[in-house]
């Protein structure tokens, strides 16, 4: 990608040049993976573990990874689906133990595209 200095604004055409470049698969599963690390930051998951636990906010972000999934998994193949709906479930469960009440079978994030999520 093209290099803006510091304080200057992104020449947007450069900006669309660059991504234009990207494939597809990549843009998806790149969100995907961005959607995944920050959800695991706000359930907990990460080395500074409660600092910045956010259940609330990591049920959107669950939520969202499940909905991004759910509509593009066929677009993007089963090789690239398959770890990302893994890494999804692990962190449906890993939500689902953080809470205090868990949700009821299906209501968890974005349950209501996985269907109801057991360990």
């Amino acid at each position: 990608m093209s290099e803006t200095p510091p304080n200057e604004p992104a020449d947007f055409d450069t900006m669309a040049r660059d991504i234009a470049e990207v494939p597809a698969v990549e843009v998806i599963v790149t969100v995907a993976v961005n959607l995944m690390s920050a959800a695991a930051v706000k359930l907990g998951l990460t080395e500074e573990g409660d600092q910045y636990k956010d259940l609330d906010e990591a049920r959107k972000l669950v939520h969202a990874l499940a909905g991004l999934l759910d509509a593009g998994a066929t677009e993007i193949s089963s090789f690239h689906a398959a770890p990302l709906r893994d890494g999804l479930k692990s962190l449906q469960l890993a939500f689902r133990e953080a809470s205090i009440v868990p949700d009821e079978p299906g209501q968890g994030p974005g349950e209501k595209y996985t269907g109801a999520v057991f360990g």
